[in-house]
C-alpha cells in the first residue's frame, strides 16, 4: 500500500494513517493494562503465601515435630529434607509410582501429591515408624524379609506401608484383593509374584497378631 493510499482523507476528514496509529495506539493500552493487572494479581498472591505461617506441628510416627514449612511444600519433601525421614523415597513426584507412599490417619497416600500443610491436624506414619520400641518389627516388615519380597527395593517402603493399610483394613484378603489393593505402587525391577507372596504372608502374620 502506497502513502497516498494510507493518507487519503476520508468523508470524515481523518487520513487512514491516523487510523491505524489510533488502532495500534488503542492495542498498547490495553496490552499495558492487562500486564499491570496481571501484576498486582500476582502480588496480591504473593503477599496471601507471605502471610501464611510456616512454623506448624505434625504428628509424624506418634511424636509432635515442629518444621518450617512452605505453602507450596508436599508432605513428601518435609517428610525426606526437612525431618530426615528418607524411607519415603520420591520417585515420579506425580502420583503414579507410589515409591512415597505413607498412611494419613491410617490410609494410605502419595506423599507426593499430599500438601504438608494439608495434614497439620492428623496422623503421618512412615515406614521408620512401623517397628516397636523394642525393635519388633512389623508383620508386614518381617513377611517381606521372609519372601524376600524386593530386589533393589527403592520401592519397597512405598509397597510395604500399602500392606500395611490393606492388613490393617482386610486381614484375610485373596490374592486379587491384595494385587487390587497394591496396584498404586509400581516395581521397576517387576519382582510383583514375590510382593504379592509378601502380601500374603503378612496378612497371615497380623491375624496370628489378633
Amino acid at each position: 500500500m502506497s502513502d497516498a493510499e494510507i493518507t487519503t482523507e476520508t468523508p470524515t476528514g481523518h487520513s487512514r494513517r491516523t487510523f491505524i496509529k489510533g488502532v495500534i495506539a488503542t492495542g498498547a493500552v490495553v496490552s499495558s493494562s492487562s500486564h499491570l493487572f496481571r501484576a498486582r494479581s500476582l502480588s496480591a498472591s504473593a503477599a496471601v503465601r507471605a502471610s501464611m505461617p510456616r512454623m506448624i506441628s505434625l504428628n509424624v510416627n506418634g511424636v509432635s515435630r515442629s518444621v518450617d514449612v512452605m505453602p507450596q511444600e508436599t508432605l513428601a519433601m518435609t517428610l525426606r529434607y526437612k525431618l530426615g525421614l528418607t524411607g519415603t523415597k520420591l520417585g515420579c513426584d506425580r502420583a503414579e509410582c507410589g515409591a512415597c507412599t505413607v498412611l494419613i490417619d491410617g490410609v494410605s497416600h502419595y506423599g507426593c501429591s499430599m500438601l504438608t500443610n494439608a495434614v497439620r491436624d492428623r496422623s503421618v506414619t512412615t515406614i521408620e515408624g512401623l517397628e516397636s520400641a523394642d525393635g519388633t518389627l512389623h508383620p508386614v516388615q518381617q513377611a517381606v524379609i521372609d519372601e524376600g519380597g524386593f530386589q533393589c527395593a527403592f520401592c519397597a517402603p512405598g509397597f510395604i506401608m500399602s500392606m500395611v493399610a490393606l492388613t490393617n483394613e482386610n486381614p484375610e484378603p485373596t490374592r486379587e484383593e491384595a494385587a487390587e489393593a497394591l496396584s498404586g505402587n509400581l516395581c521397576r525391577c517387576g519382582d510383583y509374584n514375590k510382593i504379592l507372596n509378601s502380601a500374603m504372608r503378612a496378612a497371615e502374620y497380623a491375624r496370628r497378631m489378633v
